[in-house]
């Protein structure tokens, strides 16, 4: 006689996803935005913000256009969010296309609105990405000189950016992590990837962190691009690998938009939940100012059951 297998409890997680989604109370989220170019972008931008308000991000930020083609733009989504969400807000800050006397002006405006948080960026050419860079003649010339003058301004606590499979100017890993150490020891906190498709992408740059002595927290960035062709375009010139099964899994679907959106939430999700197994806590999403998936991910991973904040003005 075959032997009964034991019920199991009904209410324990099974498989990553109910796992992290089980421990969501520890787990920590950021999201990023961009700032709107026109008033209908800004009413996507504020109804984005009304409907991920009850995942109680830890931290939300803006994005700052090539050459600071956005900065005033930049300056009052987060000024506003300032003042009328629950949010801590942090503003982007790139050294492209302005001296530091006009980018210590915009940071100690920044600090005036009561932000406390600065994303330091070197920033992509005027012309985009794959054009050289040149530092401005008055500027600051890097990140790591950036972070430097803003620490000089205020107590901003920085965050730098990482990239997992080196970013598409380093020579090589020896390269990418040294430029990585002057920006923490110019004084960021911590550093927040570039998007990535595979945890091993992930596990292997933790390595080479850790065996540079790195222990800055490292956050994970998961893009949540449902448009597949978008996201090809942006992962080639960003050198970010598209595994062939991800690609595979949207084929077929360029007039099916809404399976590409629960393919790029359940995805996302997974790949999170996939970190989070491995001790991960906490995550930074670049939500494109769209709601919908960024919080189908954020409630699979339970972070709707977190205390939630006030209601967005």
């Amino acid at each position: 006689m075959n032997a009964r297998l034991p019920l199991r409890d009904p209410n324990a997680p099974v498989g990553a996803i109910a796992r992290a989604s089980a421990e969501a109370p520890d787990l920590k989220v950021s999201f990023e935005f961009f700032p709107p170019k026109t008033q209908k972008m800004e009413d996507k931008l504020w109804a984005s913000i009304e409907k991920l308000a009850p995942l109680s991000p830890d931290f939300v930020s803006v994005t700052y256009g090539a050459g600071g083609s956005t900065r005033e733009r930049t300056h009052r989504t987060v000024a506003r969010m300032v003042e009328e969400t629950p949010f801590a807000p942090a503003a982007h800050l790139t050294c492209v296309g302005a001296s530091r006397a006009e980018i210590d002006e915009v940071a100690q405006a920044y600090w005036d609105a009561g932000v406390r948080h600065i994303v330091a960026l070197r920033g992509d050419p005027p012309n985009g990405i794959g054009e050289p860079y040149a530092p401005h003649p008055d500027g600051y010339a890097y990140a790591n000189d950036l972070t430097e003058g803003l620490k000089k301004i205020a107590d901003f606590e920085v965050s730098v950016s990482a990239y997992p499979e080196q970013h598409p100017e380093s020579s090589n890993w020896s390269v990418e992590i040294d430029n990585l150490k002057r920006k923490i020891d110019s004084g960021a906190t911590r550093a927040i990837t570039q998007f990535f498709f595979s945890p091993d992408v992930f596990w292997r740059f933790q390595d080479r962190v850790l065996d540079a002595g790195i222990s800055i927290p490292i956050v994970p960035g998961l893009m949540l691009q449902p448009n597949f062709n978008g996201l090809a375009r942006m992962s080639k010139m960003c050198g970010v690998s598209v595994p062939a099964w991800y690609a595979g899994l949207f084929d077929g679907l360029d007039n099916d938009p809404t399976t590409r959106d629960m393919l790029t939430a359940t995805l996302a999700a997974e790949l999170t939940a996939e970190l989070r197994d491995r001790g991960v806590d906490h995550f930074h999403l670049y939500t494109l100012n769209r709601a919908e998936i960024a919080s189908s991910v954020g409630r699979i991973l339970g972070l709707h059951q977190r205390q939630k904040p006030e209601s967005v003005a």
